[in-house]
């Protein structure tokens, strides 16, 4: 069996840089607005919210990060197609997502596209990453209130717990 040789092009390299900074760009204006509004729901209600409201604004912003990965990858996915790497939309946006991932994927691109597999990996490990910074700090906000707000539920039925006379250090 005859090896083809593959050789970076600069066509794909531009290609590559360019597609990173489209997802980047896309992620970073994704993640803004997730904070923002997750803040700003966080105005509406009560502070210190319930459990429940305060556990939904963390799936709300589990479910705008989702988003904003889903249109990084179809961004990649229509390269692909528009390229002709891929035969069409379908098995571009599984071939995209799966790759995005890390997870791999039993397709390949053509052997003139091939460095931009592990540059949709790239893109991936980079964006999840920031999400992951994201979802964390709305982690561990809802964390901090939850167990500020068990605190104060102890602290008053520790106030209200009537004192019995006759004990030491009680008047």
């Amino acid at each position: 069996m005859e090896e083809t040789l593959y050789s970076t092009r600069l066509e794909e390299l531009f290609w590559g840089g360019l597609l990173l900074a489209i997802t980047m760009a896309i992620h970073a204006v994704g993640m803004l607005f997730t904070v923002r509004w997750t803040d700003a729901l966080k105005r509406r209600f009560p502070a210190p919210p319930g459990i429940l409201i305060a556990l939904g604004l963390v799936i709300f912003a589990s479910w705008m990060i989702l988003l904003v990965h889903v249109l990084e990858v179809a961004v990649w996915a229509r390269f692909f197609v528009l390229v002709k790497a891929m035969p069409n939309t379908s098995t571009s946006y599984y071939y995209s997502l799966l790759q995005y991932t890390t997870v791999g994927s039993n397709y390949n691109l053509p052997l003139r596209w091939r460095l931009l597999e592990g540059m949709v990996a790239i893109a991936g490990l980079m964006t999840f990453a920031w999400s992951t910074g994201v979802l964390f700090t709305l982690g561990q906000d809802f964390q901090d209130q939850q167990l500020q707000a068990m605190a104060r539920r102890r602290e008053r039925r520790h106030r209200a717990q009537p004192t019995k006379p006759g004990k030491p250090g009680t008047s």
